[in-house]
């Protein structure tokens, strides 16, 4: 499929580089707000056509795809100018900033007969199949502590008195829908939807969360999730049994440990993946299209609902209000 993608940073070159990997996708196009970026982004990576007009590239008939990763409050009328084009959409997570914009967009691009995806890569990886198939090894889960703690180079910046997009209310940034996305999404997919949530942020001086604690109560057990752009972690996340805990070294692991209490056995259960880890992500969505698997395609849309629902109310439960 002929791919396009929007946005010049370093996670669209990572995408870029995946995608050459599955031999699933050709660069055709790219875009950036700098035509000047654009063309050096277009000969970095060998894309045959650049611009600075996303009117022209939704009209290029030579695109199937298209790959988002502008500021998240640029996503959503992104999106929907592509899918109105009949253009498949990847957007990077978060997706959109409201579930009433996800469910707009889900709906034009049924509509139009196309596929919108939200790319959050951990949930498609060998070790998220591993992670689920090795649950019930501990027995009755009775907590979760699952974190994504990551001081920002770009804190410095803020510190100093500018405000990127990552801190800003402007552009849809914050802790909670930068990272906390991430162990969030591992915990609907292993846990399902809870029963209430509660947020807990510390709140910058911008209006978004440097960091947070977001509670999740499922009927006999807690999770307990942990983000933060403003400081560091180095200890692993775990989920923990009545017969074991399962330790694992990050919310996108690459090592994976089960530990039994009685005998305190400890055995490794990670397979081996590629360093390029949205490989795995961009086959799981190209196999949707091809072969119509839409049973996939609903599992993935209800996920990123729901996600996208919990992340909407801890928002709005403590007055993180974007588009300011």
């Amino acid at each position: 499929m002929r791919l396009a993608t929007i946005g010049t940073n370093w996670i669209t070159s990572t995408f870029i580089e995946s995608a050459k990997k599955t031999n699933q996708l050709t660069l055709q196009a790219v875009y950036s707000r700098s035509m000047e970026k654009a063309k050096e982004f277009a000969a970095l990576h060998g894309a045959k056509n650049y611009t600075d007009n996303l009117q022209e590239l939704a009209e290029n008939p030579e695109i199937d795809i298209v790959y988002i990763a502008s500021p998240n409050s640029l996503h959503f009328e992104q999106a929907i100018l592509f899918l109105t084009h009949n253009i498949h959409v990847i957007c990077e997570k978060p997706i959109f900033p409201t579930t009433k914009e996800l469910e707009e967009a889900y709906k034009i691009a049924e509509q139009h007969g196309v596929y919108l995806f939200e790319a959050i890569r951990n949930i498609h990886t060998p070790n998220m199949e591993q992670l689920i198939n090795h649950l019930s090894c501990i027995g009755k889960v009775r907590s979760a502590n699952l974190h994504y703690i990551q001081y920002s180079s770009r804190y410095d910046a803020f510190l100093d008195g500018n405000i990127p997009n990552v801190f800003s209310p402007k552009y849809s940034g914050g802790a909670l829908v930068d990272l906390g996305v991430y162990p969030l999404s591992l915990a609907i997919k292993l846990f399902g939807e809870p029963e209430n949530i509660s947020y807990h942020p510390v709140i910058l001086n911008s209006g978004v969360d440097g960091n947070g604690t977001l509670i999740l109560k499922y009927n006999d057990f807690t999770c307990t999730i942990m983000c933060s752009k403003i400081s560091q972690s180095f200890m692993p996340s775990e989920i923990h049994g009545e017969s074991g805990t399962i330790v694992l070294n990050s919310v996108t692991p690459t090592t994976l440990e089960w530990i039994d209490h009685k005998s305190n056995k400890r055995t490794s259960f990670e397979v081996q993946q590629d360093e390029h880890d949205m490989i795995y992500e961009i086959n799981t969505f190209i196999q949707i299209i091809q072969t119509k698997d839409n049973n996939t395609y609903n599992e993935l849309k209800q996920l990123s609902t729901t996600v996208l629902s919990i992340t909407e109310k801890a928002r709005k439960d403590n007055n993180i209000t974007f588009g300011v």
